[in-house]
């Protein structure tokens, strides 16, 4: 079996790379780490005409937001492979087996204290994804190397215009539920942000 732990050491902590080698290996997973994706963090696709389980996660995330997107991840492997597309997604049985997998990790005392708070309160409910949860978002944010000129969209002034690393302007809105509606200047469509994304001011 191949070992992918050096590969994954570049995204993870390093003790953990073993543990998701071995993941992969044993459910035949394509596990791909991708661009960065401001709707998602990482996804899962369950089997399709003969193709293998994919997981996909954002390239970009610190070392222990990634690892736990990826533990997210192979929990939807663990529940479509236990019961198809007969439970919710994020219903009782893939708690319980985001609880189940998460647990070597903690025993390897792998998080820092405040992530582990964090993580073991998010355990208690576990949200459709660690970026709907605000605390466990923010705790991992922390952890982030964070860009010096960059500020949340929860920070700006509503009207405001700012711009994402790749150029695109937008203009902060009103916030709906969990998320702001923001408008994409070149095209007028509608966007919703996650409080904490990171976006660029435009300097007056």
């Amino acid at each position: 079996m191949p070992d992918y732990s050096k590969q994954l050491s570049k995204y993870i902590p390093e003790q953990a790379a073993p543990i998701i080698s071995q993941w992969i290996n044993d459910t035949g997973c394509r596990f791909k780490v991708t661009r960065s994706r401001s709707s998602k963090l990482g996804d899962y696709r369950a089997p399709f005409r003969g193709q293998t389980h994919q997981i996909t996660v954002n390239h970009d995330l610190n070392p222990f937001a990634f690892l736990i997107t990826t533990i997210h991840e192979f929990a939807h492997l663990k529940t479509w492979n236990e019961f198809k597309n007969g439970v919710k997604p994020h219903g009782v049985e893939w708690k319980r087996n985001f609880k189940l997998l998460i647990e070597p990790f903690i025993r390897l005392q792998i998080f820092p204290s405040d992530i582990l708070k964090a993580v073991t309160t998010y355990m208690d409910n576990p949200a459709a994804s660690s970026c709907t949860d605000l605390h466990l978002y923010r705790t991992l944010k922390n952890y982030d190397t964070k860009d010096s000129s960059a500020q949340h969209v929860e920070d700006l002034e509503n009207n405001s215009v700012f711009c994402l690393k790749n150029g695109r302007s937008f203009q902060k809105l009103e916030k709906i539920r969990k998320r702001y509606k923001c408008i994409a200047l070149d095209s007028q469509k509608i966007y919703l942000f996650h409080p904490l994304a990171e976006v660029f001011p435009e300097q007056d």
